[in-house]
């Protein structure tokens, strides 16, 4: 082992600094995660806090709002992996069959635009757009003949205006990723299937789907792992006194009551229960993906 080391140690050099960034960020404090067993106050810190068990989950779990929380939470995920995780992967193949270059790079830079625009921005720009008095999609719902309408104070409204600034923003980033895949993919292939009479159609069923499969699975396994962390930049500047009954999801609820509200263990208690469902998530995906096609992370 020393000899290895000796040998290849400028890779080892390399590999000090990520591994030294992920045991002091990332590993370190988890520890903290000791303080939604206790009663935490900073006054006594973690050490001397007093140990309550599981009396914050069953707070939580028995709270009045309990359900809408963990319903909406839920109901977004599920809206944003059934409408936001296909959609690149179309525009990806679409964009592979573009044979003109030019036009091709300049819609790739055109939907990969949006993804450099801050979230503060983006939700300024919704708001404005959406504004009852001038925004522009108000201005021509009047020109024609119907009456504005409050997007923002809604709470139907919520949901889908999410999901859309979502896909504008983030569709051209993830489509490349499979853009990737798809040059990865053997062209006499193709040229093959060319020959042999198949169309583009039957050659995006047939060589393009299969080629991207493994691609789409491991991303469709990070996909669910991450199902309950919902951004929560997004989800709280869209938020307002009047649709929060469909935008209170987790990240925010922690927010508030984590910081605003400075009961640290009852929200380190939330976030530690979020994250053992998305583990879970994450361990019954990758095994199904595994035991049905053989692609998965581990």
């Amino acid at each position: 082992m020393g000899k290895r080391i000796q040998a290849n140690w400028e890779l080892y050099l390399l590999l000090l600094l990520p591994v030294a960034y992920f045991i002091i960020f990332r590993y370190w404090p988890m520890y903290g995660v000791t303080i939604a067993f206790k009663d935490f106050t900073p006054a006594k810190g973690i050490m001397d806090s007093p140990w309550i068990g599981l009396d914050h989950f069953m707070t939580f779990f028995h709270s009045y709002n309990f359900e809408q929380i963990i319903g909406n939470t839920i109901f977004l995920s599920l809206l944003l992996l059934a409408i936001a995780f296909p959609i690149p992967i179309i525009i990806a193949i679409m964009l592979n069959q573009v044979a003109n270059q030019k036009l091709k790079r300049f819609m790739q830079t055109s939907i990969y635009a949006p993804y450099f625009i801050s979230t503060v921005v983006l939700i300024g720009m919704v708001f404005v757009f959406l504004s009852p008095n001038s925004g522009i999609v108000n201005t021509i719902i009047v020109a024609l003949g119907g009456d504005p309408v409050l997007f923002m104070a809604k709470s139907e409204w919520f949901r889908p205006i999410y999901v859309f600034t979502e896909v504008w923003q983030n569709t051209g980033f993830a489509s490349i990723i499979y853009l990737a895949a798809l040059a990865g993919i053997d062209p006499h292939l193709h040229e093959a299937a060319v020959v042999d009479g198949a169309s583009k159609w039957q050659r995006i069923r047939h060589i393009d789907i299969p080629g991207i499969t493994p691609t789409i699975v491991i991303l469709f396994i990070l996909a669910v792992g991450n199902l309950m962390n919902i951004g929560f930049e997004k989800a709280f500047l869209m938020q307002t006194d009047i649709n929060v009954d469909a935008s209170e999801i987790i990240p925010t609820y922690v927010y508030k009551i984590g910081i605003q509200r400075g009961q640290y263990s009852f929200s380190a208690a939330i976030g530690l229960f979020n994250a053992l469902i998305n583990l879970v998530l994450l361990l019954i995906v990758n095994r199904t993906a595994k035991k049905l096609n053989g692609n998965s992370l581990f």
